[in-house]
């Protein structure tokens, strides 16, 4: 109703914009009386529509100035169209068409936020951090946010090129096909007496699904042999508040979890865990990073606040900042940044992030040979670990005779692995290295 209001206003002033060229008001009115600034309004619409070198769509130009005036406030403030909105619906359902980018703008240009895992985005090798410079050969200097993401969408199985610009490397083009993303919000396996969980997005199913998982890791590594929980949100830009709020009471029994605070004080949400804690306080890593916004860093937040969780990996993207969405019925609807976060000691994430506990960078992985025939029980006339006794005859043999052993060993180590996304994640690899080493020190080793 507020949009059809003004444009009705904007069609008013229209018709009364010579009358405003000629009654000059005064520069301190034009700062300050919103009425006057309507007035400039409507008398540049009026000039563009009478006098641009070709026709302008009205709708178009009032629904690109909204977007622009709430565009310039903040990368997440801005106006969608009928389309637009309808595809924001159908995304946090976990179902929506196109590449599997997160995106905002960033001096221009399109910055990726994050790749969502298993689509096309993540398939191709786009990183957080990558700049979009052009889409098949279209700069995208000028554009909006949501022009340029309409011009990334698209029919299934049609192909898109990208031009990416990335830290120390020169710009290249990468040619993705576009799909349907179906995104399953939670994925989980058993890596030994370790639970380990990947939540992909905050969509409406995520704590229903993360419930699930747990139960199912509990039932097939064993009560009696889980050590504990790994929960990977790497790569996550957020979702919704709400189920932000749920994976956090999963593993919290009491507490707050995250405050909205406002403009206004009086305003000002506190969400608390109302729960108890699911997995009975079983020790719990979370992986971030970079690519971890909003609804992960008040996850990785609240858990590290509270020390119920070991935060591993680097520090997060820093998304702290709460949107407002409103429905316009005919039009589409309006973002609007209307509150920030704080975690339960009462830090902002705004532009700060979530600085892990331990820092863990991306590495490669690489196994060295293992040299055997070096040992005590290797040196000449050793005793056994029996009192009295030599040791075993067979363990006399010179580190030379070891040749052949140390060659295997190094043939080994440089052979492809059954499964060579295990040799892969190093962050993860660190991150069971230091669960294991909680779940020892608390005398949970199973």
């Amino acid at each position: 109703m507020r949009l059809i209001s003004f444009l009705l206003c904007c069609s008013f002033v229209c018709a009364s914009s010579t009358a405003w060229a000629k009654q000059k008001k005064p520069e301190t009115s034009l700062q300050d009386d919103p009425y006057v600034l309507m007035e400039l309004f409507g008398a540049a619409y009026s000039m563009v529509k009478r006098d641009y070198v070709e026709p302008a769509d009205s709708r178009k130009l009032v629904e690109d100035a909204i977007d622009g005036m709430l565009s310039s406030l903040d990368p997440h403030s801005g106006f969608m169209d009928a389309e637009s909105f309808a595809e924001m619906e159908t995304q946090t359902k976990g179902e929506f068409g196109g590449l599997g980018l997160e995106v905002s703008m960033d001096k221009g240009l399109v910055r990726v936020m994050s790749p969502i895992d298993d689509t096309p985005a993540f398939k191709a090798g786009i990183q957080t951090g990558d700049y979009i410079t052009h889409i098949d050969g279209m700069s995208v200097m000028g554009l909006s946010l949501n022009e340029a993401v309409k011009k990334m969408r698209g029919k299934p199985k049609t192909k898109i090129t990208l031009t990416i610009a990335r830290r120390d490397k020169e710009p290249f083009d990468v040619t993705l096909t576009r799909d349907m993303i179906e995104v399953k919000p939670v994925k989980y396996e058993a890596k030994g007496n370790i639970g380990y969980i990947r939540i992909i997005t905050f969509s409406e199913m995520t704590t229903q699904m993360l419930h699930h998982a747990i139960k199912d890791l509990t039932k097939t590594i064993g009560k009696d042999n889980l050590i504990g929980f790994i929960l990977d949100v790497r790569n996550n830009p957020g979702g919704l508040l709400d189920q932000a709020v749920g994976v956090c009471d999963t593993f919290l029994a009491q507490g707050e979890i995250v405050s909205t605070r406002s403009r206004n004080p009086k305003d000002t949400l506190r969400f608390s865990a109302k729960t108890p804690d699911m997995t009975n306080g079983l020790p719990l890593v979370v992986l971030i990073n970079e690519g971890s916004a909003s609804a992960s860093e008040i996850v990785a937040g609240a858990l590290q606040d509270h020390k119920r969780a070991v935060i591993v990996g680097l520090k997060s993207f820093g998304k702290g900042s709460v949107q407002t969405i409103k429905k316009i019925p005919g039009f589409g609807g309006v973002r609007l940044t209307t509150a920030r976060y704080y975690t339960p000691s009462g830090n902002s994430i705004q532009a700060k992030g979530i600085t892990p506990d331990i820092q863990i960078p991306r590495a490669k992985l690489e196994e060295l040979p293992i040299v055997e025939g070096y040992g005590e029980e290797n040196l000449p006339e050793a005793i056994s670990a029996e009192k009295g006794k030599k040791a075993v005859e067979t363990n006399k043999k010179s580190p030379i005779s070891k040749k052949k052993d140390v060659k295997k060993s190094s043939e080994s180590a440089n052979a492809t692995p059954n499964n060579p996304e295990e040799k892969k994640d190093y962050q993860l690899d660190r991150a069971m290295d230091i669960l294991k080493g909680i779940s020892i020190y608390a005398g949970n080793t199973k």
